[in-house]
């Protein structure tokens, strides 16, 4: 059977020179940030923000603080994916209000907040706690923008080599409201996909039945 998500799955790879003559489309560039939007996140707090560059002075202004990768200003869209910090705290009122937004009663309400708060009262204790928590879960946003891009034949490249606050500095970014988790470059390539190389399939999954 023809599986278009494994075609995807073949196809993504971290790019490493995109093509600058190639920009994508703004209808394309949303439809891939909508697939972030869609994602899950835990208590469904969504706890993440999607910045997209396009900017080339900025670009070449944040290169430098990213290893000095050409990916950052390569690309057609950069997109620094941020975790939200503030957001998540219970005095913010937005737990309060993203949990509202399935109607229920107050005792339920109520309930789902007093849960919140004490299965994660550690996580909730420094935003140091809390963005170890949200950046994991931007992850999952930034994996699905990155399958998606490529089901749509769009080429991505997840970086985690960048001086984190050097980069909040560039963009001038409130760090107690968000903070970046990962920068992603989005564009076409320029040369041939290299071999994919992966563990065997043995390796990484075990059956407990």
């Amino acid at each position: 059977m023809h599986n278009n998500f494994m075609d995807a799955m073949n196809f993504r790879h971290a790019c490493k020179i995109f093509d600058e003559t190639k920009k994508i489309s703004d209808e394309d560039m949303r439809v891939i940030l909508e697939y972030g939007r869609k994602s899950p996140s835990s208590f469904g707090m969504e706890a993440w923000k999607f910045v997209v560059i396009t900017n080339e002075e900025l670009k070449a202004k944040l290169r430098p603080v990213c290893w000095d990768q050409v990916q950052i200003t390569s690309c057609s869209h950069l997109v620094i994916v941020l975790a939200g910090i503030d957001s998540v705290k219970v005095e913010s009122g937005e737990v309060e209000k993203r949990f509202a937004r399935r109607e229920m009663p107050k005792e339920s309400l109520d309930m789902y907040m007093g849960l919140y708060a004490s299965h994660l009262k550690k996580t909730l204790s420094s935003d140091e706690n809390i963005y170890c928590w949200t950046a994991r879960q931007t992850y999952i946003a930034a994996a699905n923008m990155m399958t998606g891009a490529a089901y749509m034949g769009i080429d991505s490249c997840p970086i985690e080599g960048f001086e984190k606050e050097k980069v909040e500095e560039i963009l001038k970014l409130d760090t107690t409201k968000f903070q970046v988790a990962m920068v992603l470059p989005f564009g076409y390539r320029l040369n041939p996909q290299p071999e994919q190389i992966r563990l065997p399939f043995e390796e990484v999954v075990e059956f407990i039945s």
